[in-house]
């Protein structure tokens, strides 16, 4: 069974250094000790829950779960801090984190907690597995688009792809964002590649007037129905 993948945020190495050792006897964990670094990271990955300090370089927990719920609203988030104002607790909930372990805590807890989060996200996740667009149903487990009349295989990168729209309707996706989430890189040929796969995806709803993948010049796409 493929190990669920954590984000862990902290700076201080000797916390860091325990907290994963322990943690990777069940998670791929993913260390990070800064809030760009983390950014970054979570850009460049795909992870199952994210775990963060507050106090950190260059930018706080705050911000590192500012802009992840702005990307994702249903990965699980729990910081783990010092910093026991409950002003504090109130803030990290109202920017979207699951729960707030205060330092120093336990191991075991610490488990327990990320263990509900991942078993409530996954039943979350299977429950909204399919989407519909159109006369479609779409199963991004199985890259098909099916309808009464044709079924379409896509690859996993134009499922993935489509899968992300649907996410985001009505929203802008900004190319580097699509780019460095399903390509790893933001580069000249990969963003050829990304007009290819947009023109795919038009091509298949031709006959939906309806379903329009807008072209943002110079920006990005959007995804209107």
């Amino acid at each position: 069974m493929t190990k669920k993948h954590l984000l862990y945020v902290e700076d201080d190495a000797t916390i860091a250094f325990l907290t994963k050792d322990f943690l990777e006897n069940q998670y791929e964990v993913t260390h990070c000790s800064d809030g760009e670094e983390a950014i970054t990271c979570f850009m460049q990955n795909t992870f199952d829950l994210c775990i963060l300090d507050i106090m950190l370089p260059k930018k706080d927990g705050f911000e590192i779960a500012k802009f992840i719920r702005q990307k994702n609203q249903e990965i699980p988030i729990i910081f783990l801090s010092a910093k026991t104002m409950k002003e504090d607790r109130i803030k990290g909930l109202k920017l979207g984190a699951d729960d707030y372990l205060v330092k120093p805590f336990s191991m075991e807890e610490l488990q327990l907690k990320i263990e509900v989060f991942l078993q409530r996200s996954q039943k979350s996740s299977n429950a909204a597995s399919n989407y519909t667009i159109g006369n479609f149903t779409f199963y991004p487990a199985n890259f098909e688009l099916v309808s009464e009349a044709t079924k379409v295989q896509l690859t996993e990168r134009e499922a993935m792809l489509l899968q992300m729209f649907l996410d985001n309707i009505g929203n802008v996706l900004k190319r580097e964002v699509i780019l460095t989430k399903l390509w790893g890189s933001d580069d000249y040929f990969s963003g050829r590649s990304l007009d290819v796969f947009v023109s795919r995806l038009r091509k298949i709803f031709k006959d939906h007037p309806d379903i329009k993948f807008e072209n943002i010049p110079r920006i990005g796409f959007r995804l209107v129905i």
